[in-house]
């Protein structure tokens, strides 16, 4: 078991099956020792875990957990990508949309759920760059969806 799977069994979490893509489109593009990810959203069992708009369906709490159940999502996508999660050296930045009510100006706390897990996983290596946004809508009724940079090791 890799560290990075050592340290999330002892915070309570497992790697979920690595979520379908919705599209015509890849998970990750590596260029480099740099991986890009694709959008990732709040997929519990294939389906998303909260629906609708921060401010007006999902509240705060729930967005902030959604937030953690997507970057466990994009740490599976990733391990998918390049089968150790100790190859990542660094959460380079976050870029995170959420699907806000017309009043709803707290997506940085929402998204902070994401940015919590990532330092509490990867320590100084999980502090990253981040944006988050907010957006009418996004794809599927998912209040939420976020992209990520990382720097990894050579295989």
């Amino acid at each position: 078991m890799s560290k990075v799977e050592q340290r999330l069994k002892e915070l309570g979490y497992e790697l979920p099956p690595v979520p379908p893509k919705m599209a015509n489109y890849v998970s990750c593009v590596q260029t480099g020792h740099v991986v890009y990810t694709s959008g990732a959203g709040c997929y519990v069992n294939g389906s998303p875990m909260y629906h609708g708009r921060l401010g007006e369906d999902v509240t705060i709490e729930q967005g902030y957990e959604a937030a953690k159940v997507t970057a466990l999502n994009l740490l599976a996508i990733l391990k998918d990508e390049l089968g150790d999660l100790d190859r990542i050296t660094r959460i380079v930045k976050l870029f995170a949309l959420v699907s806000s009510a017309p009043d709803f100006y707290e997506q940085p706390q929402v998204i902070n759920g994401a940015s919590d897990f990532f330092i509490g996983i990867f320590g100084e290596a999980g502090k990253h760059a981040r944006s988050a946004a907010g957006t009418s809508v996004l794809p599927f009724n998912n209040p939420i969806e976020i992209e990520m940079i990382v720097e990894v090791s050579p295989a």
